[in-house]
């Protein structure tokens, strides 16, 4: 932590194919630091029976959808799976500016749009599976999902591995505890990065 030293928040975005474990971490974070708080996107897609309109996502027609990306009330947004996702841009640059870091839990096409838009604000990180294999028998022991969803999203996998390139750091998920606390030290350091920390100058001339 940064003391008494103000400093705008960070964006921190955990990135991986679906299966590979990010949606854990994600919860893992939130439950363990209070001074991070997810950012909740918007989604077309149906409501799962275990999902809170709310807490996991804003549930929204197609055409409300649409009335957000035209009043550019989104951070970004993306179709995965035949259905739209996306970032309010609000309650983002609000947490920001009140120095709380925001956690994303988004896929690629997401990372870049931010990346566009607030790349001093961004650290990044993908979160890849220890193997092939494992990635499937996640997907499968969810039970949520058909043979032919689970089909295709290990068909999505390998396109979205490829972007691992792109992110800020990479971290395998081969053993959850290990993972969580990479994904710590991560935030650590960027919250003590110096250009964040807005009020530093005022800090050492008190010093001094």
């Amino acid at each position: 932590m940064s003391g008494d030293i103000e400093r705008r928040g960070l964006m921190l975005v955990l990135s991986s194919p679906s299966g590979a474990g990010k949606t854990t971490l994600t919860r893992g974070l939130l439950d363990s630091d209070s001074g991070i708080v997810l950012s909740v996107s918007v989604t077309t897609r149906p409501r799962r029976p275990n999902e809170v309109d709310g807490r996991d996502y804003f549930f929204v027609r197609p055409d409300a959808f649409e009335d957000m990306v035209q009043r550019d009330a989104l951070f970004e947004h993306a179709v995965v799976f035949g259905h739209r996702y996306g970032t309010p841009r609000k309650p983002v640059t609000d947490a920001l500016a009140a120095g709380r870091d925001v956690l994303f839990d988004i896929d690629w096409q997401g990372t870049q749009q931010l990346k566009e838009r607030a790349r001093e604000d961004l650290v990044s990180v993908f979160i890849l599976p220890p193997s092939h294999d494992e990635l499937e028998r996640r997907l499968r022991a969810r039970a949520q999902d058909s043979d032919a969803v689970v089909a295709a999203r290990m068909a999505k996998a390998a396109s979205e591995i490829s972007h691992w390139p792109e992110y800020d750091y990479v971290v395998v998920n081969s053993d959850l505890a290990a993972a969580q606390a990479k994904v710590r030290a991560i935030l650590e350091a960027e919250r003590a990065r110096r250009t964040r920390l807005i009020g530093v100058g005022e800090f050492v001339a008190g010093l001094t």
